[in-house]
């Protein structure tokens, strides 16, 4: 079997359809690879935390393909994963906030790894000021290391998180690099084009689309109008080995 896609239109782009077959044996090695997966969590106060629903399973079920298949994984999986299956990978190592994610993904830039699947769910927003409206209508700040309901109603101030996936290119300026982008609302066409818009911004290599707003199934976005369309996590697991090896055996260059 020669090829494993086969594309078919939707609007002004192309869809390609896997079929679950390799298109080849690739002559290296297994690679070295990263896999973040699950939640990252910021704190409101010294006991409550802001987080998402994310179970980590997808991560580390990627993780665990890809070690099957004969590649060294290390998987970096949030604190609060729920899924917790057995992991295969050589190292597992635990983050809790994004801040504390970022450090170590920065401390492993400097490892010859080939590439690395940004599965994490990472917060979009860490906690500001909070506030207490007074009767008067005011509002007044509050500082504690547990706030209060006594003093409720509290105004929490969401402050937009820094985009840890713009970072990873710096830091692995070779690597095959994969993100993710999950959307709730809107349609297919507009979760795509996030998806292509996060690949230019982000100068990584594919972007997996998914979530109520995408539809059935996982969409690898690798270029603008290109999609390759997956209808399950095992074929998603297939496909991303396979572009990722083609990505190295052809030595491509970022941003090509």
């Amino acid at each position: 079997m020669p090829k494993q896609y086969f594309g078919v239109g939707l609007g002004t782009g192309l869809v390609m359809k896997w079929t679950g077959i390799p298109s080849q044996d690739y002559p290296c090695g297994g690679m070295r690879c990263i896999v973040t997966a699950g939640p990252t969590y910021e704190p409101l106060d010294q006991v409550r935390r802001l987080t998402n629903f994310s179970t980590g399973k997808l991560g580390t079920e990627l993780a665990n393909y890809l070690v099957s298949r004969g590649h060294e994984v290390t998987l970096l999986r949030g604190h609060y994963s729920t899924y917790l299956d057995a992991e295969k990978a050589v190292q597992v190592r635990t983050f809790t906030t994004t801040a504390d994610l970022s450090t170590r993904l920065a401390a492993l830039s400097g490892q010859p790894f080939q590439a690395v699947f940004h599965a994490a769910a990472v917060a979009d927003f860490t906690v500001g000021t909070v506030w207490r409206r007074a009767i008067d209508g005011r509002l007044i700040e509050v500082r504690s290391g547990k706030f209060s309901s006594s003093e409720s109603p509290l105004l929490v101030e969401l402050v937009a998180a820094p985009k840890l996936i713009r970072r990873l290119r710096p830091w692995f300026p070779r690597a095959f690099l994969a993100g993710w982008k999950l959307e709730i609302e809107g349609d297919r066409s507009a979760t795509l084009a996030k998806a292509e818009r996060q690949i230019i911004e982000s100068n990584t290599n594919a972007c997996i689309a998914n979530g109520r707003a995408y539809g059935r199934g996982f969409g690898i976005v690798t270029a603008p109008g290109q999609c390759i369309d997956l209808p399950d996590p095992p074929a998603l697991y297939a496909a991303l080995e396979d572009i990722m090896r083609k990505f190295e055996a052809a030595g491509t260059e970022p941003g090509v």
